[in-house]
């Protein structure tokens, strides 16, 4: 028997949307049978800008003591989950930070043949949620990586309607909480990847 698919989920939240999407992703995963590291990728912004939001500080310093993702976790996993708030229209600095800074890892062929999926989050329903991820496979078209994005693969995804992975709007006031409508897809895409990873692992241990 194979072993257990290792996802790694590693993401970018500021106030913390894409944190709680994140965990309810790790979750379903886990629930599914795969060994999950969650990480959050490190804080860049200056701590003045950080200060100046409460919700923004508030949330940075209860995940102080959480462990930093680091290249080893996505060269460690089978398949990589990538969150991001959208940053008119792409990802987060700080999550490309993260993703440019992979670039040995890349030239050593170490971040080819995983699977790759995202779920991102943005005030309103148009502010950039498609555009985002399809900015965050071009880097993973440059890993060579296998995309397993959800499309309508479950009736879910008819209540969500996003093909492309999973996203959020976090309304006006950016404090939206998730509804069912996301927690499905999220689980849906969590529960999917690590579905066609054990599948490509055994495909290649046969």
């Amino acid at each position: 028997m194979s072993d257990p698919v290792k996802l790694a989920i590693i993401y970018y939240s500021s106030t913390g949307t894409t944190d709680a999407m994140a965990r309810q992703a790790a979750a379903a995963a886990e629930k599914a049978g795969a060994d999950v590291r969650l990480r959050h990728v490190a804080e860049t912004a200056p701590r003045e800008a950080v200060e100046s939001q409460d919700a923004w500080r508030e949330h940075v310093d209860r995940l102080a003591e959480e462990p930093t993702a680091e290249p080893e976790d996505v060269v460690w996993a089978d398949a990589v989950i990538f969150g991001s708030p959208t940053r008119f229209g792409n990802v987060s600095s700080q999550l490309k930070q993260f993703l440019d800074a992979l670039g040995p890892q890349w030239g050593e062929g170490l971040l080819a043949d995983k699977t790759y999926a995202g779920f991102t989050s943005a005030q309103t329903a148009h502010g950039g949620h498609e555009s985002t991820l399809l900015a965050l496979y071009n880097t993973l078209h440059h890993f060579g990586g296998i995309l397993v994005a959800p499309g309508y693969t479950d009736p879910v995804k008819f209540v969500d309607g996003n093909p492309y992975g999973v996203s959020h709007a976090t309304g006006a006031d950016n404090d939206e909480p998730l509804g069912d409508a996301e927690d499905d897809a999220l689980a849906h895409l969590a529960e999917r990847i690590v579905t066609v990873t054990g599948q490509l692992k055994r495909g290649r241990e046969a």
